[in-house]
């Protein structure tokens, strides 16, 4: 199996979608979107050709919640394999379960990404087996019909995935000891590499130089933390969206498989 080429198909392209992302989701301003939305109703940005018409201004008009959105490709499978390249404009029918089918493959291609990335590290054969079987059960999963991703149980199908998860990442814990609270603290030049930050909630938290090897990030909450300098290199299971959300500069060591925001700077 080829990382690179599998991790390719979880990279947004919004040349492929038709803005799902800007018409299924719930917006609140408070969270760095233009304005309050509810899901299903198109944004008020969103153009006849599903482009931004502020694309441009994000940065300008703070709009972060926009900048730090990502799908990891799933709304150009949805919009090209699943329907086909027909739109929500052209099924007006099925437009509520086109955004929800959306929201389904959302999950099932962030689970990818992180069993992709489990199989790039120093792990028995045999569990990088069981993970080939699974990343290959969850491309299955995603060409799926509509009406059976519909019905598919994600929470059982999570339940699943996650203790090989846990184990994985026990296997990177050394065990120190993990702050309490990271909100708005400063952490300046601190090693916090092994530490485990899984859905831990570090917005606004000054990570400046410091060292993250190993440092499990699944899930993490990393609005508006400052990576500046930083060195992520070895950081686990870090994702684009968690790196858009996130405060850094050209001088932040990102992995190889994420890309520099236009904000980093």
């Amino acid at each position: 199996m080829n990382y690179s080429e599998e991790l390719l198909q979880l990279k947004t392209n919004c040349s492929k979608c038709s803005g799902l992302c800007c018409v299924a989701l719930f917006f609140s301003k408070m969270d760095g979107f233009p304005k309050d939305k509810k899901a299903g109703q198109p944004c008020n940005n969103l153009l006849d050709d599903f482009r931004c018409k502020i694309h441009t201004q994000l940065e300008d008009r703070n709009l972060k919640g926009c900048i730090g959105y990502d799908c990891f490709g799933a709304g150009q499978h949805v919009t090209q394999c699943i329907y086909q390249g027909k739109t929500y404009r052209d099924l007006t029918n099925q437009a509520t379960e086109i955004f929800d089918v959306f929201i389904i493959v959302f999950q099932l291609y962030q689970v990818r990404y992180y069993l992709l990335e489990a199989l790039t590290l120093d792990i028995s054969s045999k569990k990088k087996e069981r993970i080939k079987n699974l990343i290959i059960e969850n491309k299955k999963i995603c060409n799926y019909f509509p009406n059976e991703l519909l019905s598919f149980n994600l929470n059982t199908y999570k339940d699943k995935i996650n203790p090989v998860l846990k184990q994985i990442c026990s296997q990177f814990n050394n065990n120190k000891k993990v702050p309490t609270a990271f909100l708005a603290k400063n952490f300046k030049g601190e090693d916090m590499s092994g530490l485990d930050l899984s859905m831990k909630l570090l917005i606004a938290a000054n990570f400046d130089s410091c060292k993250f090897d190993n440092t499990i990030f699944l899930g993490a909450d990393t609005r508006d933390a400052n990576f500046n300098d930083a060195d992520l290199t070895k950081a686990l299971f870090l994702t684009q969206g968690q790196v858009n959300s996130a405060k850094g500069n050209r001088n932040t060591k990102l992995p190889k498989h994420l890309n520099y925001p236009v904000t980093w700077k």
